[in-house]
Formats: structure tokens, C-alpha cells, sequence
């Protein structure tokens, strides 16, 4: 095997957060980038001889030409077999179905999630430990001490491989095998949910339309979906995965899923509409003319997960982020589990399912998922929405209602700032961080504030502790006004507002949630200053 050293300047500026490294493509096309954060990698890891890699990504720009060096420098650096999606192709929840199915020692998965593509847009790569979910901070921080230091990278001299033939190739002495990028996947949703009920759903005339926005989850869909549920061709659209998405930005939402919006909202509206992200682990569900929050549609799961044949023994616990709404609370305290409140990162959710206190977790951010894999799931979550419908043969709206009659409804909205000056966000951050000391007790309105803190978390697990996860403004009745900056983006930043307050009163629960939040909406603002700060009227993105 001819492995060269080659000389690279160390660098300190692409600390992997909880979603990992995302930068623009031009940074990693600069000389070494990519090379230098892998070998950071590969450096800490401590990978056993021979062992085992999984690699692919969301088919953005740039993916193939990274898997081409991943191989090599896996090759270089010990590695004595790569698993690799045909294409280049494996969405994240498969990448860590793939990880966990045949023990591979972690992955590396290229995505830059529901950014956008192409060579003016985004690209991002995560290191998957060997569990299937993201890397602990304390991984994480030892790659990024790795990267500042290091002074060179070993990589093969070796042809390109065939990364669209399925079977064994070779880089080096190291075997690669290109596999099926949705077999695996498509047999573990097979075991969790009740096809045949499906199928006689779908047989019956119930109409979906699932737009996979030319991300990844197009070909799982077709599989899924069109092939083994019986919806008829053309229910996936937007199926086919592009470089650039189609010039879109994949991120399903009510705002970048507009084509769906539109079906969705439209006269002889399907069923069931639906959208994952750029790789596969986010989704959005709506039923005709009505939108299901993340929040309540991991409520709603958590409350009927039991008609699904993989949870029909019950579920041990359900995890929430901090800014999540209580939804899935109240869900919890009915079944007799616990419900645990973590930070945004898919990886606290994964110390707690690894220690077998939850089954069910979700973010705000359209992230739901469960313990079959360690990565939240967009369309394990669809299909767990069509396996509710088919047991209860009840439309959206129907069992949402049923719901809140229940347990009430936890009114909740989000609201976006995207790419906000990085001074201006921080100093509406700072002007609510001021106004701590003087908000407890205070009234506005119908609103009075109870307590007022920046979120911290202890892990009941390792005993890991994480701060600075959020500004929090509890009101007396459980209300909330939460302030976060979000980690996602990759030019200015991204200021998250998040809004929450209880309705009991069924007349008032199918109110729009912008209207029974805006008393909050208000409240907000004249804490922050946001729009006299930001210059700016109304948010990016509502949802």
C-alpha cells in the first residue's frame, strides 16, 4: 500500500458542534480542509486495527469527491473495511441504522442537513460513534484540540472507485463495499409498523403526498412509500436527490416547503402531506388545511405509540429539548414514565436511550425519533403518523383534537432571525440576559413572570454538564419565552425565539397560534428589542 504524509498547517477555527463541522463548500475545497478535520478524526478515535467505517452523505455538492478522500484516508489510517451508500448515498437515521446493524466502528456522514446546496451553498461532515449517534462533547472537543495541532495527514495513492456498482472494491489494502443505501433501513421501518394496515389504508383510497425537496429520503420514500406500501405513483415528489436540491433550501418547514404548503392548503388536498430535510433526519406533517407542530406530533406519538407493533409492550420514557413545548409532558404523566428536558442535540437523547430510559425523543425542530436508531428520523416519523391513521381511521385534525381534549393544548411557535449581523443577535441576547434581574414578578398584561434563567443540564447518565443552552422566561401560569442562538448556520446567526402557553378550553384550542400568542409575541419584543435592534418587522421563518 502506498500511503503518503503530507505536510498541512494546523488550523483552530471548525470546532464541530452539535451537528458537526458545516461550512461553506469554497472553505472545504481550500487546500487540506477536509483532510486536516478527518485526520483530526482519525487521530482520536483510537480506531482498533482493521476495523470497520461507515461512510456516505445527503448527495449535496462535493459529497463524491469526499467520499473519494474519506477512503483513502481511511485506507492510510488503518481502517481494514468501509460500508459505503451506492452513490455516495446514506441518509443520517440510515448511516446510523447501518452503524448499529453491523457494528461498525462509527461512521463519518457527509451533510450539511437542511442547509442549502451547491457550489455557492453548504457542506458539512459529523464523526458517528460506534452506538450510531452523534459524538459526545467530549469527543468532539478532542478532535477540534487535534485539528489546532497537527502537522500532516496520511492518505493512499489509489485510483477512484466505482461508487455507483454495489459489491466489493478495494482503496489500498483496505476492502470497500458499496451496499444498498435503503435495504437495511427499509427492513428495520418493516419491523416497527404495521404494513398491512397501511397498505389497506392506502387500498381504501387515503391519498399522501411526500415531498422529499431533492434531498436524500426521495429514494427511501419510493422504496417505502410507492413500492412496498402500495401509494400510487407521483404521492413522492421532488424524489430525485440533486447537488444543489434543486435550487431549493431543504428544510421542512411552512416557509421552504411551500409546494407542499400549497397541495396541502389547496381544494382536494391528499390525506396526509409530508417533507424531510436535506439528510433525512428532520420531517413535517400536515393534514388537509392544517399544519402538526413538531411538539405535538411527538405528543400525539408518545400518547398512541402502542398501535405500532414496535412499541406494542409500551415505551420506557420520552426526552424533549429545552425549547421543545411540554406537549410530550403531559403525555408522560399519564403513562406513568418519566419525561426528560435536555439541550438541543440529538447526542443527550442518545446517553439516555443507550441506558434504556427513554424509547421516544424529539426537538422543536422538526426532530422526532426513538431507540431504533441514535439519530432522529423523518420518515420513521411519517410512517408512524400513517400507522395512528390506519389504527384509528381518523383524520389529522380529528385525532389532534382528540388530543387536546384530553391533555389540553400547548399553543407553541417558533420564531426565526436568520442571518442576523453576529453583534446585533448577541446584543439582543445580552439585553435579555440585563433583564434578569428585574423581570421576576414583573406583570405584562396577563402575564406575570415567575423565574428567569439560562438553562443548564446535568446528564442523569455521565454526569456531564452543559450550560449556556437558553434564555428562559417562565411566567406563572407555565408560560414561556425562550431566546436561543441556533448553531445551524453558516453565515451570521440565527436568534430562535420560542413561544409557548397552555390552552385548557376546548372552544379555544383550534385557534390559530398566532393569534393566541400574540399578547407573548409582544411580550417578547419589548424584552429583547429585537425589531428595534434587527431593524426587522417579522421573522425569517414562523412555524
Amino acid at each position: 500500500m502506498n500511503i503518503r504524509t503530507v505536510s498541512t498547517t494546523p488550523f483552530g477555527d471548525q470546532k464541530p458542534g452539535t451537528s458537526g463541522l458545516r461550512k461553506k463548500v469554497a472553505v472545504f475545497q481550500a487546500p487540506n480542509y477536509l483532510e486536516n478535520f478527518v485526520q483530526a478524526v482519525f487521530d482520536t478515535i483510537d480506531i482498533p486495527a482493521g476495523a470497520t467505517l461507515t461512510l456516505g452523505g445527503d448527495g449535496r455538492y462535493l459529497n463524491r469527491e469526499a467520499i473519494q478522500v474519506i477512503l483513502r484516508m481511511a485506507a492510510a489510517n488503518g481502517f481494514g473495511r468501509v460500508l459505503v451508500g451506492q452513490g455516495g448515498i446514506l441518509s443520517t437515521p440510515a448511516a446510523s441504522c447501518v452503524i448499529r446493524q453491523y457494528r461498525t466502528f462509527g461512521g463519518l456522514i457527509l451533510s450539511a442537513s437542511h442547509n442549502p446546496g451547491g457550489p455557492e451553498g453548504d457542506f458539512g461532515i459529523k464523526y458517528n460513534t460506534p452506538n450510531g449517534g452523534p459524538a459526545p462533547e467530549k469527543i468532539t472537543d478532542a478532535i477540534f484540540a487535534r485539528s489546532k495541532v497537527l502537522t500532516s495527514y496520511r492518505i493512499v495513492v489509489a485510483p477512484d472507485i466505482d461508487l455507483d456498482r454495489t459489491g466489493k472494491q478495494a482503496v489500498g489494502g483496505m476492502s470497500v463495499e458499496v451496499i444498498d443505501p435503503v435495504a437495511d433501513y427499509a427492513e428495520l421501518m418493516e419491523s416497527l409498523f404495521d404494513f398491512a394496515a397501511i397498505r389497506e389504508l392506502i387500498a381504501g383510497g387515503f391519498a399522501l403526498c411526500f415531498d422529499a425537496m431533492h434531498a436524500v429520503t426521495g429514494p427511501y420514500a419510493k422504496e417505502i412509500l410507492e413500492r412496498r406500501l402500495g401509494a400510487p405513483a407521483g404521492s413522492v415528489i421532488n424524489g430525485v436527490p440533486l447537488e444543489d436540491f434543486g435550487g431549493g433550501h431543504p428544510d421542512p418547514n411552512l416557509t421552504y416547503a411551500h409546494e407542499l404548503v400549497a397541495i396541502m392548503f389547496d381544494i382536494g388536498a391528499p390525506d396526509l402531506g409530508a417533507a424531510s430535510d436535506g439528510d433525512g433526519d428532520r420531517n413535517m406533517v400536515l393534514g388537509r388545511g392544517f399544519f402538526v407542530t413538531p411538539s405535538d406530533s411527538l405528543a400525539v406519538i408518545a400518547a398512541n405509540a402502542t398501535l405500532a407493533p414496535g412499541y406494542a409492550g409500551g415505551i420506557a420514557g420520552i426526552a424533549r429539548s429545552m425549547p421543545t413545548s411540554a406537549a410530550a409532558d403531559r403525555v408522560a404523566q399519564k403513562l406513568g414514565v418519566p419525561c426528560f428536558e435536555t439541550p438541543t442535540g440529538w447526542k443527550f437523547f442518545g446517553n439516555l436511550m443507550d441506558a434504556g430510559k427513554v424509547t421516544l425523543c424529539g426537538e422543536e425542530s422538526f426532530g422526532t425519533g426513538s431507540s431504533h436508531v441514535r439519530e432522529k428520523d423523518g420518515l420513521w416519523a411519517v410512517l408512524f403518523w400513517l400507522n395512528i391513521l390506519a389504527k384509528r381511521r381518523q383524520s389529522m385534525e380529528q385525532i389532534l383534537a382528540d388530543h387536546w381534549a384530553v391533555f389540553g393544548r400547548n399553543v407553541y411557535s417558533r420564531h426565526d432571525h436568520e442571518a442576523l449581523p453576529t453583534d446585533v443577535a448577541n446584543g439582543i441576547m445580552d439585553q435579555v440576559r440585563a433583564a434578569f434581574a428585574t423581570l421576576p414578578g414583573k406583570a405584562f398584561g396577563n402575564f406575570r413572570v415567575k423565574v428567569c434563567d439560562d438553562f443548564s443540564y446535568t446528564d442523569p447518565v455521565d454526569g456531564s454538564v452543559s450550560t449556556g443552552q437558553g434564555l428562559r422566561i417562565i411566567f406563572e401560569d407555565g408560560s414561556r419565552i425562550v431566546f436561543r442562538l441556533s448553531g445551524t448556520g453558516t453565515e451570521g446567526a440565527t436568534l430562535r425565539i420560542y413561544l409557548e402557553a397552555f390552552e385548557g378550553d376546548p372552544a379555544r384550542q383550534r385557534g390559530d397560534a398566532q393569534l393566541l400568542l400574540a399578547e407573548l409575541i409582544a411580550i417578547a419584543d419589548a424584552i429583547s428589542g429585537l425589531k428595534a435592534r434587527s431593524g426587522r418587522e417579522r421573522p425569517t421563518v414562523i412555524t
